[in-house]
C-alpha cells in the first residue's frame, strides 16, 4: 500500500514546484513526469513510464532463451488452456 501525504506547492519563477518531506527526497536532479488523461492526477518518477517494457524485453533477450522454450512455457501455463464447460451439478 502506498504512503500518501501532502506536499507544498510553490512559484519559482515561470514555473511551479513541488517542496518534498525529507522522507520522500529523490536522488538526481531531474524526475518523470506524467499525467492521467482521466483523472488529471501528476505522478513524479524516477524511471519514464515509456521505457518499462522496452527494458524488459532487452533484459528477456539477453537471457539467451530460445523462443521455442518460451513458447512452450507460456502453453504450459492454465490460462492458456480451453475453457471445460461442465454442469454446476458435475462432482469434483
Amino acid at each position: 500500500m502506498s504512503d500518501e501525504r501532502r506536499a507544498k506547492l510553490f512559484q519559482n519563477g515561470g514555473g511551479q514546484a513541488v517542496r518534498l518531506q525529507a522522507d520522500y527526497r529523490i536522488e538526481g536532479d531531474e524526475v518523470y513526469v506524467s499525467r492521467d488523461e482521466v483523472t488529471g492526477d501528476v505522478t513524479l518518477s524516477v524511471h519514464p513510464r515509456g521505457n518499462v517494457w522496452k527494458e524488459y524485453l532487452a533484459y528477456r533477450d539477453s537471457l539467451s532463451v530460445p523462443d521455442e522454450d518460451l513458447d512452450e512455457y507460456m502453453a504450459e501455463r492454465p490460462m492458456n488452456q480451453p475453457v471445460t464447460r461442465r454442469s454446476v451439478f458435475e462432482d469434483d
